[in-house]
């Protein structure tokens, strides 16, 4: 069964959703404030957060950057009454995978759920294919039209990344934690480079790229 990590501090919405969800067929438990949260994500594995922003003790931003900082891939979808978009731009840059904005309607929140599970199950994959591209992670191969092409260990790393948060924003720092790791120095300008690179073996117009697009002041994002 699919368990589900509802963290909300507003006993009415964190009743609302742990019956709704559970009458869907997951299994739901409730977390009231964000210390609570990330202590039940390091002694369980849950499939999917809902995580509210404005929490008690620790805010759904703090609670998101300390998970994916600690290697916690488990999806996370934001729930905040804040309409303001760079709110929603913070938390897809902290690793989110989708946002909600309150007052929302539970079957949007259900189609929200659904999307953002059916993207993780694919993560699974050891081959991605995208446009004419298909991309073996696990033999470190990319091929294209059926014709292999020659690529990096590090620009499969960094397309790897860019499909794992595929609809989300990713900051350059984010990808050099992920790819390249936190302890390594690296400049934009490098990771910019690599991400070029990366486009004319996977793009039909590397100049106006269609899968690795970029968000002007924000990073990269993968549509595909």
């Amino acid at each position: 069964m699919t368990r589900i990590l509802v963290v909300e501090d507003e006993p009415g919405i964190a009743l609302g959703l742990q019956d709704d969800l559970t009458l869907e067929g997951y299994e739901v438990e409730v977390a009231r404030d964000g210390v609570t949260a990330s202590q039940r994500t390091r002694e369980a594995t849950f499939d999917l957060i809902l995580l509210d922003v404005m929490l008690p003790k620790k805010d759904g931003f703090q609670v998101c950057r300390e998970l994916r900082r600690n290697g916690v891939a488990t999806p996370i979808i934001m729930l905040t009454a804040k309409t303001h978009e760079a709110e929603k731009v913070m938390g897809l840059e902290l690793g989110a995978d989708d946002y909600v904005t309150k007052p929302f309607s539970p079957a949007e929140l259900r189609a929200r759920i659904k999307a953002v599970l059916r993207r993780a199950s694919a993560d699974d994959l050891d081959v991605y294919r995208f446009g004419d591209v298909e991309a073996d992670f696990r033999r470190f191969e990319l091929r294209r039209g059926g014709r292999a092409v020659g690529v990096t260990p590090i620009e499969l790393k960094l397309l790897a990344c860019l499909v794992r948060h595929r609809g989300a924003v990713l900051s350059r720092a984010q990808l050099k934690d992920e790819v390249w790791g936190t302890d390594f120095a690296m400049t934009d300008r490098v990771i910019d480079t690599h991400v070029a690179n990366l486009r004319k073996k996977v793009e039909p117009e590397p100049a106006a790229p269609c899968f690795v697009v970029s968000v002007r002041g924000v990073g990269y994002r993968f549509d595909g």
